[in-house]
């Protein structure tokens, strides 16, 4: 039986929220400093109204060149002061920028990385023709990260499964959710739209999105477009509306996930019965390469791209005996596997190797 737990750890600072709460702390010592400055400042100037209005009746002898030598040394002191703790406060954070420095680096390198892992083999920008790579320049593993995702649909009714179909005598590269005509489609990832078209006798009225991760997605049979060619999108920001044009039967969503045309599976990264993805990465492999790993991992989980094991996400309602008859395995298995027991109670997003 399948109970929540609220397994929630509490967020660690990190280098920038150091940065803020020291920042805050000396801002509010120098705020502290100069308003009673200002006061000390103000009751002096009263002083001195009082005085020149007693000189200027003669009650009391004062020279003006008195006063404003006293006023500029005020001001030399308290400039001096102001800017000596605003020194100490610079001294204070130089190591903190160091390490904001480091970290911001770390951050930009890994992206750029990313990003030229990704150009290496998408060289082209073809606006035409869907299908346009040459299966030699498919890479052998490409590391998908699923996170900052979006469902395509808010249905969860799945009603065509990615497979060979006898009926038709062709593979079916893609699935079939069921949506009404005018449900809106949502973009899975951030990325850019590089095909917008119909195909009266295919996939109808269509879209294909390329996405930082590596992938690129296909929503086929909307009755409208809601984007052009070349736009920039973001997970979750609406591309279009369900329908029932081209090679169709019903109104319905035929979605695709492909690597430079390389068709997977959409079950292996989403689950729309649960409106969610199947863990943090995927690891994709070229078909008949000599590594077998097809499943989703969780993050920080580094064996998992080179073991050769497939990974489940819990969801609500799972069990042992249900995750074993999704996965086509048995209880004995996982739990030898996992090295957990038949009474051992599973927790909502708990990664389970099959």
């Amino acid at each position: 039986m399948l109970t929540t737990t609220n397994n929630i750890d509490k967020p660690q600072p990190h280098a920038g929220q150091n940065f803020a709460t020291l920042s805050a702390k000396k801002c509010f010592k120098v705020l502290i400093f100069s308003l009673n400055l200002l006061i000390k400042t103000h009751i002096f100037w009263q002083i001195c109204d009082l005085s020149l209005t007693l000189q200027s009746k003669n009650y009391m002898p004062m020279k003006i060149s008195l006063i404003k030598r006293f006023l500029a040394s005020l001001c030399i002191a308290a400039t001096a002061t102001t800017g000596a703790v605003a020194q100490d406060m610079i001294a204070k954070q130089a190591p903190i920028d160091r390490e904001l420095k480091e970290v911001d680096s770390l951050a930009i390198m890994m992206m750029l990385e990313e990003e030229d892992a990704i150009e290496e083999f998408y060289k082209t920008w073809d606006t035409n023709n869907t299908h346009c790579y040459s299966r030699a320049d498919v890479p052998d593993s490409l590391v998908i990260d699923l996170r900052g995702f979006a469902m395509p649909t808010k249905s969860r009714k799945v009603t065509s499964k990615f497979g060979y179909r006898p009926r038709f005598r062709r593979m079916h590269k893609g699935i079939d959710v069921k949506v009404y005509t005018g449900d809106t489609i949502y973009a899975a990832f951030d990325g850019k739209v590089r095909i917008v078209k119909y195909e009266r006798k295919g996939y109808g009225k269509y879209i294909v999105l390329r996405h930082e991760n590596g992938l690129e997605t296909i929503y086929a049979h909307m009755s409208k477009h809601l984007c052009k060619t070349d736009d920039e999108v973001k997970a979750g920001q609406p591309i279009g509306l369900g329908g029932n044009t081209g090679r169709s039967y019903g109104s319905h969503l035929h979605f695709e996930t492909r690597v430079m045309g390389e068709a997977i599976d959409p079950a292996f990264l989403f689950d729309f019965a649960n409106q969610d993805v199947t863990g943090d990465f995927f690891t994709f492999h070229k078909p008949n390469s000599s590594k077998n790993f097809t499943g989703a991992y969780a993050a920080g989980d580094k064996k998992s791209p080179n073991s050769g094991a497939r990974y489940y996400k819990v969801r609500k309602g799972d069990s042992l005996s249900r995750i074993a008859s999704k996965t086509g395995t048995s209880v004995a298995q996982l739990c030898k596997l996992n090295r957990i027991k038949k009474t051992t109670v599973l927790r909502l997003g708990q990664i389970i190797k099959y």
